[in-house]
């Protein structure tokens, strides 16, 4: 414009600011650096003599100290294999063990010599650990001073402390540092393994220092959660447990631990443990998106991507894995110390009996998550985690997510039928339901049953007039979407594969326009299950809800598939058409349908349409609610044992009875060493496996030890436990005859009873016809034909009543082997159309939360024991006066810290703090 002027840069026009140097803080600065670097070059030095000095002390020769003889055979038959086996090297120019190893000063003595059973050198030349062994006969803690002797004295030499390993040969323990938090490990850690741990020394951060990433886990109790297991873990507990709600985030807030733990530089490999494979899919692809940067495996699909960071697999998997994948030298691949914290999904009782083996096996933090704790004192979930009855690291329940608005409710609408209740009784039919009933049921001879049990019902016995008004109630009142022209997607639980076929059947049949797969089936046995519900999820819950992205089937027919774990947070309705007896897995059944789904278009017969998920419906027609109303909680199932389990605890029973005096005779002593001779079989199969099977190996000393035949010559309780205990569950399958291995039970079973009780029981009495029946069936057989007259025996009265315990042995004996023989009869099924009729309803009925956590007091009171040293709980304790800030501090602890204000009021009242 008019005032634009031309102008010209110029360097030289710039005024000169003139520059002091101050030339004494250079000199200083300069004198400083000099002086660190010779530090520097003098720790380098240092480093460098001490791992020559290592170096040379390895390869020179060195006298032995002479020792126990029976301490030699420990090392050389236990620990040198070991150690070899975990890829150490014991000889040679590369040794990175040496045994007997002297140290300068011991016990802080000026010229006093130790000499250290082994030492487990780095790639450094440093020391890493040393093992203090005793022999197999002595407890592995007695050389504990010994070995923080021989610490303190690697300690002064090289600067740093080695780790601690205490063992006989059998039992090993472990401490990190100076024996703070030894504990039983399942043997030495590898080179690998150790290094990191030393390392870990060096790099690990205080926790608290860590911020959470809000985007993996931003909601106040998730990070509380993780806030408590990391404060858990710096007071040196290594077992944790999240009690939350199924639909809280479960497995988002494992994943913001691993993120935590991981940037603590606390954890390094994390195992993942879900007990099906569509759980295993589902808790990886969850990683996937919350830790896109750490390589993951799932171990049911890529068993060569071991070195992952993060492995997810089921238990039989693991076990597997543990005992045949190998790493490029040839040794386990996953070694004791290769993971650092094991994470357990749907954590129970029964998993850590079943599978206890892995958890003894791996040394590693342990984080159980579960939606449903047992309360049941003998199969309580917190005592595997160390922790009191109902104080778990962290709650968080389905009332409390309802109302902070994280979780919808449910209404449920109730209907209980004659039949599902009472049975059927032909008496009470219809004229016309008795000629239906008398054409479906009658037997071969033309009979007919007077009553059929309930128990039958949805298990053998299906009725389609039943099954057509269950499908067309939930198709009429069930939630819908979008406009409200097609049902929101739905779970109906059927009772068993049978049953879920007839379902599937009659739905087509009153709704061909759908399409045949507008509906599908999952069982286990279905190859195509994965798929089906892969689709049934979409659109998956990482994407905003799009009723166009849903894909077919939009109702499936569930058989134990997916009673638990996978996620659908646009499911709208779940039916309860099977009888459910375990509080455990009703409570994660109802959690098919608790998770929120922002977007959803719903249309249901309370508040018509809506957008945004406001409950789920809950249609049960088997009992379910009433049965948890009088049976809070519930009947959990036991514990399954194998065949071969059961079979060695009962053989080893009857030989403890055979010693009593009233069987002297040499015919039942006989009889004693043979069944003495099959346990000792399945002894020397074990001992066979203790080098391949992480399980036996485990057992070791049970199994060396009861593999001598003179323990055999008197039987105590004490041995009998510990065969039961120890060697029965592991006990290798060496018949493969699985009809005479449950024959075998039975007749040991029978004996025991005759033995013991003096009498046979009416069960066992039936069993004895019906295997008698059973074989006369084929006894033109010519295998069978010889047995007749042992056959018919069997099957009268005084059979079993004449308590001949030799006679039902040679029973077993002489035709365990024909069992396989009998044809299989299959369970009848039975399709009728009967009117049931219904004889009560019930709309909106809620049961009790899930959860019962009495544990306020007991959280304060574990609270005030584990934290004397917090000056607070000090004065408190020891009746000192509290500041202002002391009130303070205490109202946060109580309050927030270990609760909130109305469980204090609840559990103390109007009690002012302090007192």
């Amino acid at each position: 414009g008019s005032n634009y002027e031309s102008r010209t840069f110029s360097k030289a026009a710039i005024p000169a600011i003139p520059v002091i140097v101050d030339t004494k803080k250079v000199k200083e600065q300069q004198s400083l650096i000099e002086l660190k670097d010779e530090e520097i070059k003098k720790l380098q030095e240092q480093i460098a003599s001490l791992s020559a000095q290592f170096t040379a002390e390895k390869a020179a020769p060195h006298t032995e100290r002479g020792f126990n003889p029976t301490e030699a055979i420990t090392r050389k038959d236990l620990i040198d294999i070991d150690l070899r086996e975990l890829g150490w090297i014991m000889d040679g120019p590369d040794a990175n063990v040496r045994t007997e190893v002297p140290v300068a000063d011991f016990q802080g003595v000026p010229g006093k010599t130790g000499y250290v059973d082994y030492v487990l050198y780095g790639r450094d030349n440093l020391p890493l650990a040393i093992i203090e062994a005793k022999r197999t006969s002595r407890d592995e803690r007695e050389g504990r001073n010994q070995a923080r002797d021989y610490a303190d004295c690697f300690e002064r030499a090289c600067g740093r402390r080695p780790m601690i390993f205490l063992t006989n040969g059998y039992e090993t323990r472990f401490a990190e540092q100076d024996l703070i938090g030894e504990h039983p490990v399942s043997g030495i850690f590898t080179q690998d393994s150790l290094q990191r741990l030393m390392n870990r020394r060096r790099d690990r951060k205080e926790l608290s220092t860590i911020p959470i990433d809000q985007w993996i886990t931003n909601r106040p109790y998730q990070m509380d959660a993780v806030r408590s297991l990391c404060e858990e873990i710096e007071k040196g507990r290594s077992r944790h447990l999240f009690v939350m709600a199924t639909g809280a985030g479960k497995t988002r807030t494992a994943a913001s631990v691993v993120d935590v733990l991981s940037k603590g530089n606390y954890v390094t490999n994390v195992l993942f443990l879900a007990d099906r494979r569509a759980l295993v899919r589902q808790a990886r692809d969850g990683f996937k998106k919350y830790l896109p940067r750490m390589s993951l495996c799932n171990l049911l699909e890529n068993r060569n991507d071991f070195s992952a960071r993060i492995v997810f697999s089921t238990y039989p998997t693991i076990l597997n894995a543990i005992d045949t994948l190998q790493n490029s030298q040839g040794q386990r691949a996953f070694s004791p110390a290769h993971f650092d914290l094991i994470i357990v999904d749907e954590c129970h009782r029964s998993i850590f009996k079943k599978y206890g083996a892995i958890f003894k096996y791996f040394d590693a933090q342990l984080l159980g998550l579960t939606a449903t704790p047992k309360e049941d004192i003998d199969h309580d979930t917190y005592a595997f985690f160390e922790m009191e009855s109902r104080v778990p690291t962290k709650a968080y329940t389905y009332d409390e997510a309802k109302a902070e608005g994280h979780l919808v409710p449910y209404y449920s609408i109730l209907v209980k039928r004659l039949f599902e209740d009472e049975g059927i009784t032909y008496d009470k039919l219809s004229d016309e339901d008795k000629a239906r009933y008398e054409s479906d049921f009658s037997e071969d001879d033309e009979t007919v049953p007077s009553f059929v049990p309930s128990s039958e019902i949805n298990r053998a016995i299906f009725n389609d007039e039943t099954i057509d008004e269950v499908l067309q109630e939930v198709m009429t009142r069930g939630m819908k979407v979008g406009s409200g022209d097609r049902i929101a997607k739905t779970i109906i639980f059927a009772q068993n594969k049978n049953h879920a076929e007839v379902i599937l059947k009659r739905f087509r049949k009153l709704y061909p326009e759908l399409g045949d797969d507008f509906i599908a089936r999952v069982i286990c046995d279905d190859s195509g299950s994965d798929k089906i519900i892969a689709d049934f999820k979409q659109p998956e819950s990482d994407v905003p809800y799009d009723l166009s992205l849903e894909k077919r089937p939009h109702i499936v027919i569930s058989v134990d598939m997916m009673d638990t774990g996978i996620d659908v947070p646009h499911v709208g309705n779940l039916v309860f058409f099977k009888v459910v007896r375990s509080k455990t897995k009703f409570w994660q059944m109802v959690g098919r349908g608790t998770r929120k789904c922002p977007g959803m278009e719903c249309v249901d017969f309370i508040d018509g349409s809506y957008t945004d998920k406001k409950r789920f419906f809950i249609f049960d027609y088997c009992g379910n609610f009433d049965f948890f109303r009088a049976n809070k909680n519930g009947i959990e199932a036991g514990n399954v044992e194998t065949s071969s389990e059961m079979v060695f605890k009962k053989r080893v029973r009857i030989a403890k009875a055979l010693q009593d005096g009233a069987y002297a005779e040499p015919r039942y002593q006989a009889w004693r060493n043979t069944l003495v001779d099959a346990v000792l079989s399945d002894l020397s199969a074990l001992q066979k496996q203790v080098d391949t099977r992480i399980e036996a190996k485990l057992q070791r000393r049970y199994i060396d030890s009861y593999s001598n035949p003179e323990q055999f010559t008197i039987l105590d309780d004490a041995k009998v436990r510990d065969l039961s205990e120890h060697i029965a569950p592991i006990t290798p399958a060496l018949d493969d005859d699985d009809e005479a291995k449950r024959f075998d039970n039975f007749m040991y079973g029978l004996i025991l009873m005759a033995m013991e009780a003096g009498k046979v029981s009416k069960g066992y009495k039936k069993g004895l016809r019906k295997y008698g029946q059973g074989l006369q069936s084929i006894g033109a057989v010519p295998v069978v034909t010889p047995h007749l007259p042992l056959i018919q025996a069997m099957q009268e009265e005084g059979f079993a009543d004449s308590l001949d315990i030799l006679k039902f042995e040679e029973t077993r004996e002489n035709l365990r082997g024909l069992i396989r023989l009998i044809p299989k009869t299959e369970r009848r099924v039975i399709e009728t159309c009967l009117t049931n009729p219904v004889f009560r309803r019930e709309e909106g009925a809620e049961l009790d939360d899930a959860y019962d956590f009495e544990d306020y007091r007991l959280k304060v009171n574990r609270y005030v024991n584990e934290n004397k040293d917090n000056i607070v709980i000090h004065k408190l304790t020891h009746n000192q006066p509290l500041t202002v800030q002391d009130y303070h501090e205490l109202e946060r602890i109580l309050t927030v810290e270990l609760g909130n204000k109305e469980e204090y009021i609840n559990t103390f009242g109007e009690t002012p703090f302090g007192l």
